[in-house]
């Protein structure tokens, strides 16, 4: 005999409690509208989650009037993003100049985000975050969707809802029970994900690390690093044939600094693989439905701004519907709304990001020795004031939003 659901309602169902999905909730609570967050993990640490905090992002938390406790959350801060091609360090862009309070990029594991924000909501009343929900079908009132069907430890649960968001990531379940289409714009690579353990005269946190047809980032997380080895898409299989030591000395020719610890991976099991997509949906939405975030256009790794243009998708998404909600007048139209201003510069950043991937990162792959900076980059080591130009792209973004 099939288990009988769990049955909820709400106004707003977000899936998925990542950056976006939080924030939404977050701020659609704020305003007064009655909102569930479902999470289908237990809590929120993963390890595949980024850590890059932009200055775009801080600014948001300085208008939530969060912005000083904030940053007394353990951190660091970055107010120049530097490559190593070897042992040269080239300045790529310099934060400092921002006109944004925070002139550089926090770094601070996701889950201690996600915890920090989801506290802050749970002041409101209208909020509800519950973990151990994962999502797999829709419900739905002819072509309409009007909730959704969940697994939860305790059985079963259906969640009747006004709207439902789904902001649960690239390989999204609601975008796909909706049948939305996936646009692939390709991504020629994946990552290697690894830690190795930090030591007191450990050169600072740099954007990314080239030797001869390698290219590695190394991300600050206090007692360790959290690496990210950057590959070909679909060679990871290669790389354990040719075993384990084999690839220990290539982290080592990577980050010569490292070589000391690379012992420290001591099987193929403490190295995972993210499968890279670069995506987006022809149309974000449909009547019921609206999806935002890494669930609407899956971003490469490549800058690390995937969390905070998943943020600004939130802010966006609280801004121009919450009044619809409050006025119960939330119609098609409106779901339209968001996608109209956060399209294009989710897609601005696809195309570079894709640029990169093909004009940097395919030439240091294709590469037997180590490549020169591109010109650009050298141009920017002979004028310093160009550095400002990737920095407001890296750090602000296209088209940042502000809390209403």
């Amino acid at each position: 005999m099939q288990e009988q659901p769990q049955s909820d309602r709400t106004t707003c169902c977000i899936v998925g409690g990542g950056p976006a999905g939080v924030m939404a909730g977050f701020l659609l609570a704020r305003a007064g509208v009655n909102v569930l967050v479902l999470e289908k993990h237990k809590d929120f640490f993963c390890d595949f989650r980024g850590d890059t905090i932009h200055p775009s992002t801080l600014e948001l938390m300085h208008e939530l009037n969060l912005l000083d406790e904030f940053l007394t959350q353990p951190h660091q801060e970055l107010g120049e993003i530097t490559a190593n091609f070897g042992a040269r360090v080239v300045h790529i862009a310099d934060l400092t100049h921002l006109p944004t309070r925070c002139k550089f990029i926090a770094f601070m594991p996701q889950w201690d985000f996600l915890n920090f924000l989801s506290s802050h909501a749970r002041r409101f009343p209208q909020f509800r975050l519950r973990m151990e929900a994962e999502v797999t079908g829709l419900l739905f009132d002819q072509d309409r969707v009007v909730g959704v069907k969940a697994r939860t430890p305790d059985g079963p649960l259906e969640v009747r809802a006004t709207l439902v968001i789904g902001a649960d990531g690239r390989s999204s379940v609601v975008r796909k029970c909706a049948g939305l289409e996936v646009i692939d714009l390709g991504a020629p690579i994946d990552v290697l994900w690894f830690r190795v353990p930090m030591h007191a005269d450990d050169p600072p946190q740099a954007f990314g690390f080239v030797s001869a047809g390698q290219f590695m980032v190394l991300i600050y997380r206090g007692d360790y690093w959290q690496c990210a080895y950057v590959i070909r898409k679909g060679s990871f299989e290669q790389r354990q044939q040719r075993g384990l030591d084999a690839f220990r000395q290539d982290i080592a020719r990577c980050a010569p600094f490292l070589a000391n610890r690379v012992g420290e991976i001591k099987q193929w099991d403490d190295v995972k693989l993210l499968s890279v997509k670069v995506d987006h949906l022809r149309q974000w939405y449909r009547d019921g439905l609206l999806c935002i975030g890494d669930s609407a256009h899956a971003m490469s790794p490549v800058g690390g701004v995937g969390i905070n243009l998943a943020i600004q998708d939130a802010v966006a998404t609280a801004n121009l519907l919450a009044p619809k909600f409050l006025k119960n007048q939330l119609q098609v139209d409106d779901l339209k709304s968001v996608q109209n201003r956060r399209a294009r510069p989710a897609r601005l950043t696809q195309r570079l990001q894709v640029f990169l991937h093909k004009h940097l990162l395919e030439r240091i792959f294709d590469s037997p020795e180590l490549i020169a900076p591109p010109f650009a980059l050298n141009l920017a080591e002979k004028f310093p004031k160009l550095r400002r130009i990737p920095a407001r792209m890296v750090g602000v973004g296209f088209r940042p939003e502000h809390v209403r």
